[in-house]
């Protein structure tokens, strides 16, 4: 069999060290949200108190727990989140039996997803970017999340608003589906 004839299938495919591909069979994704400021109490204390080595901990302990993504969350006022995502982020990516998984950068400002990217290797989540702020700013989120080989989840939210209705779901996922295909 010559290599034209082998089709590759659009599973997706993620990474830590090691990959995970979901495929249509694949029955549950395990994301563990304790690495999550606002899904975790200790967790968040522990952050906002620089304890990131304790923090390690914590996504350990998901990753144990059978977590077969983390979730990472900076998003608190008492935060820089860039900072804070680039340190724990950076000492994750140090444990190979944390990191062996892929991550979820997730945060509503676009500035910690970047500096997210930066620090994970394999190829990772980004939850979420949107077209809130228009076209032109989510086809550059778009391309800078591409360049880093990132997956991204789209927020059925435009310039006028979240989507409240499945009709403005299906409107909204549709135009930001045309934008990333066409």
């Amino acid at each position: 069999m010559s290599i034209d004839q082998i089709t590759i299938k659009p599973y997706l495919r993620l990474s830590g060290l090691e990959p995970l591909i979901v495929r249509p069979e694949t029955n549950f994704i395990n994301v563990g949200e304790r690495t999550n400021v606002t899904g975790s109490k200790k967790f968040a204390r522990l952050v906002r108190e620089g304890l990131y080595e304790e923090a390690l901990s914590v996504a350990r302990q998901q990753v144990e727990n059978g977590a077969q993504i983390l979730d990472v969350n900076m998003d608190d006022a008492l935060l820089n989140g860039v900072e804070a995502m680039t340190t724990f982020l950076n000492l994750m990516q140090s444990e190979p039996d944390i990191a062996r998984i892929p991550i979820m950068i997730d945060s509503s400002k676009f500035e910690i997803i970047k500096a997210g990217l930066k620090c994970v290797q394999g190829k990772c989540i980004v939850n979420s970017i949107s077209l809130k702020e228009g076209e032109a700013a989510f086809i550059e989120q778009a391309n800078i999340c591409k360049s880093f080989g990132a997956a991204v989840i789209v927020m059925a939210f435009d310039e006028t608003g979240q989507a409240d209705t499945k009709e403005r779901k299906i409107e909204i996922c549709k135009r930001a589906y045309d934008i990333l295909t066409r």
